[in-house]
């Protein structure tokens, strides 16, 4: 049985493997969303890779759910809750690496000598097969194939599939209310303005606040620790977000963390940030603007660039109005309510030269607007109505 999510959804191939009571293992894959499509380059444009999870199945039910890059730190995380401290020499880990289910093999060596119990083992296979089918049910697109054959062994324990499809799609549901405040599960809590927090929290809360948000722990390690699952974890910052007293950022790579130090000490050129879901446009505006001394960086994800753009902060914005899951004019407004871009010129793309477009981009708060397609000189001429190249270093 193989196919694409577009033809067949998650949850109605693992209701067919459930009444067919297949044993064997399910391997997904599908372009990655999460802050892990690391922004390689210069212009720090996304390139998605494929992500990929394989689901082991006895007899129609679970025994496992495994990530495809295993590294071992999922399990760490969990056992990070439990106080588990012991670790399996270098040379026991390599043994496991050459298995097709390193976690699972490294759960099996820890029973084995005594280091955890088989509860605790239990546990901690029910939050990973948890976590795994709220990533694979909130998939729209991807390919899959599921190979018939021998049971991953020796089991712990097995899971019925129909009562964990109908309680983490219902998490699935609400998860998407909480956008776009919280996106992905791979976000990291930080710690806003903390004398604001000083002033509107209690100590109590404050101080769990801190010892969580500290920029290196994402939502879902949150989850690991305190063996929640991640709506729960998510739903209970939720307020926090919304009054901006935390805020949820993606990791980055070196070079973002460059910029970002740069920026904070005064050391950049004017920069620009691009947010247009079409590569091509990214490109043609880097290619425009970095030969005249400007910083430009194009983001493609609207959901991803509202993070990051808090932490880039760049002179003045592009962005499209038309785009999947987020349009230029809610980034716009969602913008404007913040007083670190209350006075950042706000530029509008759009492949539209209508009355209708200018108001509505004027009413959430845009600086001016530019039509697609642009030349090099109409582009150049707008921006320098907006930012004075006196600080411009030659490139």
């Amino acid at each position: 049985m193989q196919g694409n999510l577009n033809e067949i959804d998650i949850c109605s191939i693992l209701q067919l493997i459930e009444l067919g009571q297949r044993t064997g293992q399910l391997l997904v894959e599908a372009p990655s969303s999460h802050h892990n499509d690391k922004l390689d380059g210069e212009s720090l444009g996304y390139r998605p890779k494929q992500q990929s999870w394989f689901v082991f199945f006895l007899n129609g039910k679970i025994i496992y759910c495994q990530e495809g890059e295993s590294r071992l730190s999922r399990i760490s995380d969990y056992l990070h809750h439990y106080r588990v401290e012991m670790q399996l020499e270098e040379i026991q880990l390599a043994c496991l690496s050459s298995t097709n289910a390193p976690e699972y093999a490294y759960l099996w060596a820890l029973l084995e000598r005594n280091i955890i119990q088989p509860k605790i083992a239990g546990s901690i296979i029910h939050g990973l097969v948890h976590e795994t089918l709220f990533d694979l049910l909130s998939l729209h697109q991807g390919n899959f194939i599921f190979h018939q054959g021998t049971a991953l062994a020796p089991q712990l324990n097995t899971l019925e599939i129909a009562p964990l499809v109908t309680t983490i799609t219902k998490q699935v549901q609400d998860w998407k209310q909480l956008y776009p405040h919280i996106q992905s599960p791979e976000q990291l809590p930080v710690l806003a303005d903390q004398v604001l927090l000083r002033s509107s929290l209690p100590a109590a809360t404050l101080n769990k606040l801190q010892h969580w948000a500290d920029g290196k722990t994402s939502l879902r390690q949150l989850a690991r620790h305190l063996n929640r699952d991640i709506l729960t974890v998510a739903k209970a910052i939720y307020p926090y977000v919304q009054q901006n007293w935390l805020q949820l950022v993606y990791s980055v790579t070196p070079k973002q963390e460059n910029y970002i130090k740069d920026r904070l000490e005064g050391n950049h050129r004017k920069r620009i940030v691009c947010i247009d879901d079409a590569i091509a446009i990214g490109e043609t505006i880097e290619s425009i603007l970095q030969p005249q001394g400007y910083e430009a960086i194009s983001l493609t994800n609207p959901l991803e660039a509202l993070s990051l753009v808090f932490q880039l902060k760049p002179d003045l914005i592009l962005c499209d109005i038309t785009m999947p899951q987020l349009e230029g004019y809610e980034i716009c407004a969602m913008l404007r309510h913040s007083t670190v871009f209350r006075l950042v010129p706000i530029i509008m793309l759009t492949g539209k030269d209508g009355f209708i477009d200018r108001v509505r981009a004027s009413m959430v708060g845009a600086t001016d607007y530019l039509t697609k397609p642009f030349t090099d000189t109409e582009l150049l001429m707008l921006i320098e109505k907006y930012i004075s190249k006196e600080s411009c270093v030659s490139a």
